[in-house]
């Protein structure tokens, strides 16, 4: 099954780098979603949450991308190491930095996306050595 996991997860997050459109349909609706980058937003619930969580973003972000570095199975839940390139909204700073974010999965669905700005965080947070 973590095999599997790692191919939906890997599905998603390729198809949200070439379009900047959730795939909507590989996410639970009751799907939780949390920043660990802006700890201070708490948790976003539901597909609403997540599609705040994306506003919330691209209102920070004025252009950005996501490249996918590494997939790392973790069982019932994926790591997935980006690059990320940004260019701040109001202040123009561009940004290139490795992020990481821990998809956890039931049922082919995604109920849980955790958002790190650190690839050791993401990794600890499912258990393993960053």
């Amino acid at each position: 099954m973590s095999r599997e996991n790692v191919e939906i997860v890997k599905r998603g997050v390729e198809d949200v780098a070439a379009t900047g459109k959730p795939p909507w349909a590989l996410l639970d609706e009751d799907i939780e979603t949390y920043d660990h980058d802006t700890p201070d937003q708490g948790a976003y619930m539901g597909h609403a949450g997540y599609g705040r969580w994306l506003e919330d973003w691209e209102a920070a972000w004025g252009e950005w991308t996501i490249e996918p570095e590494e997939y790392v199975d973790a069982g019932d839940s994926v790591v997935v190491v980006i690059r990320m390139r940004a260019t701040g909204r109001g202040s123009g700073l561009e940004l290139s930095r490795q992020d990481a974010m821990v998809f956890k999965l039931r049922n082919g669905l995604v109920i849980r996306l955790d958002y790190y700005n650190d690839r050791a965080a993401a990794l600890n947070a499912v258990g393993l050595a960053g």
